[in-house]
């Protein structure tokens, strides 16, 4: 049995996070980390932030500016200033904070269980080499995704995948994000856009995504980007050098972040991703930090709330308008890039903006749908989510 003061379970982008921000800010604990025996593939992150941050070293690509485009093809770009929209991929970041906590134990196994054994927690697994171990520690936080998620009024999809592709020809902009593009068919329910993120001009990160009741197959997947990257964006001749393809809970459920007196969640497992967009990677960082503060102050560390109250309510409005159709997706999102100020925007898309701009940017969606949608959810049960086709 090997015992820590901390271990982390999982080193995606929540673990790895919480292990950087608990050996620089937290007073130096002794962390065990620990990670899957198989490799995951590599995964990208996104999010914004003004200034250099902890972590630029590991950065791939940065912008100041950012598109919208319509279904009809008009083109809305807004620069971002003094924020930058950020890429990490999870390679590097693994890389860096290895780098930056040369202290910390690893060990790859399958975790079997976690559970309160008197004052702290043990951690059940089994190592790649098939040799049972037990970790015990006075503190668990636990990133790895729900078996199931919780009950929810809504609950929504974003599925993607994204080919790493390189033209024969210079085909992107190197200084614009295209964070929407709405040139794609759009599902019955929910919404698609394409996702372009330029690492220059003849390279660039391209995603199909939707936000809908269930993924599709992989064919499908295949058939949706190949027609945006052809007849879409026109690139012509390329060659796909990687991808990543994901699923994201997008809901109103309410995530436990304590689950015993010694274990927690964390990550999108302990409600970090926006209902609403999916984005995860800064509430991760607000989590993290909070974390390593309470540990600091000898506080219990309990994750707190990774979003405010006001936004998650309205988010859970928004997700029931668009899963119920009474919002067109499409026309929802160009329509709020197009009339509130991007930097703004990115604050509210982030749970950082004030109250007032909270209302301005509720005067610029549909008014009516969106008051009876918000009018009906407290008279909602929360029910257990099963994929629709």
């Amino acid at each position: 049995m090997n015992e820590s003061e901390i271990v982390i379970i999982g080193a995606g982008a929540a673990g790895l996070s919480l292990t950087y921000h608990l050996v620089h800010r937290g007073g130096s604990p002794t962390v065990t980390l620990v990670d899957a025996p198989a490799r995951p593939p590599e995964r990208t992150w996104c999010f914004w932030e003004a200034g250099e941050g902890d972590y630029e070293k590991a950065v791939a690509a940065s912008w100041t500016r950012l598109q919208v485009v319509g279904d009809d093809g008009e083109r809305l770009v807004r620069r971002i200033d003094p924020l930058r929209y950020k890429m990490i991929r999870s390679r590097d970041f693994e890389a860096f904070v290895s780098a930056a906590c040369p202290g910390v134990r690893r060990v790859r196994a399958r975790v079997d269980g976690v559970r309160d054994v008197g004052p702290g927690a043990e951690v059940d697994g089994v190592t790649a080499e098939g040799r049972r171990i037990t970790l015990r520690a006075r503190w668990a936080f636990d990133s790895r995704p729900p078996q199931s998620l919780p009950p929810a009024r809504t609950t929504l999809l974003q599925h993607f995948r994204g080919w790493f592709v390189r033209t024969e020809h210079p085909a992107f902009d190197p200084g614009v994000v295209s964070l929407m593009d709405f040139r794609v068919p759009q599902p019955a329910r929910g919404l698609a856009f394409g996702y372009v993120l330029p690492l220059g001009p003849r390279e660039a990160l391209v995603e199909y995504t939707e936000f809908s009741p269930a993924p599709l197959r992989a064919a499908a997947y295949e058939r949706a980007l190949r027609r945006y990257t052809d007849d879409v964006l026109r690139l012509g001749p390329l060659r796909v050098t990687g991808e990543e393809q994901g699923v994201i809970p997008m809901t109103d459920a309410v995530f436990p972040r304590r689950v015993g007196s010694s274990v927690f969640r964390i990550g999108t497992a302990g409600g970090a991703t926006r209902p609403a967009t999916g984005y995860t990677f800064a509430a991760v960082q607000r989590q993290s930090r909070a974390i390593a503060a309470a540990r600091r102050r000898g506080a219990e560390p309990v994750p707190p709330p990774p979003h405010p109250a006001r936004a998650r309510a309205m988010d859970a409005v928004l997700l029931r308008a668009l899963d119920q159709g009474r919002v067109e997706g499409a026309e929802f999102f160009t329509r709020l890039f197009r009339r509130i100020p991007a930097e703004r925007l990115l604050r509210f898309l982030d749970g950082r903006s004030r109250l007032w701009e909270d209302a301005a940017i509720g005067l610029a969606v549909p008014v009516g749908p969106m008051l009876r949608t918000a009018v009906e959810l407290p008279l909602l049960p929360r029910r257990p989510h099963r994929e629709r086709p």
